[in-house]
């Protein structure tokens, strides 16, 4: 049996609810710069080298960001000019973007053309895999979207061929934007194992579970952790996946078509450096500093529990500053690293905090007591230690660290999984389509705050059904002026799109990353479209492999 299939996927832009904005001040050839940015410290440098001052002349602040998902990790246009505004008047300027601005002036995902084909025995097990994936960048630069990712690690197949074919156009630079490369990938793979469980007339998860490697299907290493079998299992379990009739057509609700499709969620691990400080006061109070970034994700939230757990101390008495290139160096926001990253340097800073305080309590006989006794007794006001470049734990510098971390990690195939749940309805008049029902199961890790990881899961759903259903950059093929600059243009899912969003996770830790933290940001989205369009496919009895899931498609 085998299957050779076209997708296609439009290029999308991000649109967060806060749009591109900057605020930059000189003095003398010091300058400061309140910007939209995912990376702060990343920016200090790129703007150090364009003015030709010193890094350490330049400070960024972000403390807070109304969005990003990847579309304010690169310096656009707008922050250089509000700097070179602000050099020329001898003044402060600001600069704000409209969101016509954004869509023109800053990158997107790409399009994409894939094809896929799978050759499997009657039983189900895969004996070929192939993607074949065009992607672009632009003239003047741009990303390559990793769309083999997911073919490359998800499925033990006997043969695979992966090739990603680049294209530059004389178009605004790509860049990332939430599970870049997998987003794509996914919605290719997954939509193709689907038809594959069609053509053989098996259950898809079955498919997928008899397809489920030892080790990785590219690189032989082991997994760190795999419970892909068990997210399938315990998620089918909770969403009723055996009352589905396999039949297309089958299920119906008056004039409504019932679909049920799942897919595969995959997400790679990647963790950075970040250096951090802690501090302790003879008041009993921590203060955590590191240059991370907050998007609404809750990191600061994180991070005080970390220390707090590690500390031994109540966290209302930990404070944690962030957002600053003025504080010590912390990763860009993004990859669904910051968790993990930042994790890996509080926990060492503690420690080392904690044997300084074990050394001062020896000496001053306060041991047994809280912390912050052993400073009053030595008549200290605080006691700090430090995770960095200049310091005892950090001795080989942060590209030091950085390859450490590296050199660790690859020894495993490592990375967050999931199995994602859809029910559609289908109206057989209209072609009218809704999600009516909605869960992701997750293997993450260990969660160290779920309020704020099922915000970030339920969130990544969204920016998935974004994708599958309305969300398309449309481009004017005589200049590359992208057309959909507005949001009456570019259609982003509202309330009435989003369905009640269950989302659950095995809380396993990764026994191999910090705390057993793996990070979760963008796993959420990957799969999404797919299990929107196999439901809609079992619905239906309508394939749709070219994205936006639109009206006319379904008539």
């Amino acid at each position: 049996m085998s299957l050779d299939l076209r997708y296609t996927t439009p290029g999308l832009q991000h649109n967060a609810i806060e749009p591109h904005a900057t605020v930059a001040v000189w003095d003398g050839d010091h300058l400061t710069v309140h910007d939209t940015t995912q990376s702060i410290h990343q920016t200090g440098h790129y703007l150090a080298w364009r003015f030709g001052v010193p890094a350490s002349h330049v400070r960024v602040r972000a403390e807070f960001l109304g969005g990003g998902f990847g579309g304010k990790f690169a310096v656009w246009p707008g922050t250089v000019i509000a700097a070179m505004a602000a050099k020329a008047v001898g003044r402060p300027v600001r600069l704000a973007l409209s969101r016509t601005a954004v869509n023109r002036a800053t990158g997107g995902r790409t399009a994409s053309t894939n094809r896929i084909a799978l050759g499997a025995t009657r039983d189900g097990r895969l004996t070929s895999l192939i993607q074949d994936s065009i992607t672009r960048t632009g003239s003047a630069g741009g990303l390559l979207e990793a769309t083999s990712s997911p073919a490359r690690h998800l499925y033990g197949a006997e043969n695979m061929l992966t090739r990603q074919n680049l294209v530059a156009m004389d178009l605004m630079p790509n860049t990332w934007l939430r599970a870049p490369g997998e987003a794509i990938g996914s919605f290719v793979l997954e939509s193709a194992m689907d038809e594959l469980a069609c053509e053989l007339s098996m259950d898809p998860i079955a498919l997928r579970l008899r397809n489920e490697p030892t080790k990785d299907p590219t690189g032989g290493k082991k997994f760190s952790q795999r419970m892909q079998r068990e997210v399938f299992e315990t998620g089918a379990e909770r969403f009723g996946w055996a009352d589905r009739n396999p039949e297309p057509r089958s299920m119906r609700d008056g004039e409504w078509l019932v679909g049920m499709g799942t897919a595969t969620a995959y997400h790679p691990v990647l963790r950075l450096v970040a250096d951090v400080k802690v501090r302790l006061s003879d008041d009993g109070s921590v203060l955590v500093q590191c240059g991370f970034h907050e998007m609404g994700m809750g990191a600061a939230t994180v991070q005080a529990q970390i220390a707090a757990d590690a500390l031994g101390i109540a966290y209302e008495k930990v404070r944690v500053e962030y957002g600053d290139s003025a504080l010590p160096s912390g990763p860009m926001a993004g990859n669904s690293n910051q968790t993990a990253t930042v994790a890996t340097s509080v926990l060492a800073a503690c420690a080392e905090l904690t044997r300084k305080v074990s050394a001062l309590a020896r000496r001053t006989g306060t041991t047994g007591q809280e912390p912050a006794a052993a400073l009053r007794a030595a008549g200290r006001p605080f006691l700090e230690a430090s995770v960095g470049s200049n310091t005892r734990l950090g001795a080989l510098g942060s590209q030091g660290r950085f390859l450490t971390n590296f050199l660790k990690d690859q020894r495993w195939s490592k990375a967050a999984r999931g199995a994602q749940f859809c029910e559609v309805r289908v109206n057989a008049d209209t072609g009218e389509l809704r999600i009516s029902r909605w869960l992701g199961m997750f293997d993450v890790g260990r969660v160290i705050n779920p309020k704020t990881a099922a915000s970030q899961l339920r969130g990544a759903v969204v920016t998935g059904i974004g994708m599958a259903l309305s969300e398309q950059s449309l481009i004017d093929p005589r200049n590359g002026r992208t057309m959909s600059a507005g949001l009456d243009s570019y259609y982003l899912p509202v309330h009435a799109d989003i369905p009640p969003i269950d989302v659950a996770w095995l809380d396993e830790p990764d026994k191999t990353m910090p705390l057993g933290i793996i990070g979760l940001g963008e796993v959420g989205t990957t799969g999404v479209a797919a299990a929107i369009a196999n439901a809609v496919y079992h619905a239906t009895g309508k394939r749709i492999r070219d994205l936006p899931i639109t009206l006319d498609k379904l008539l």
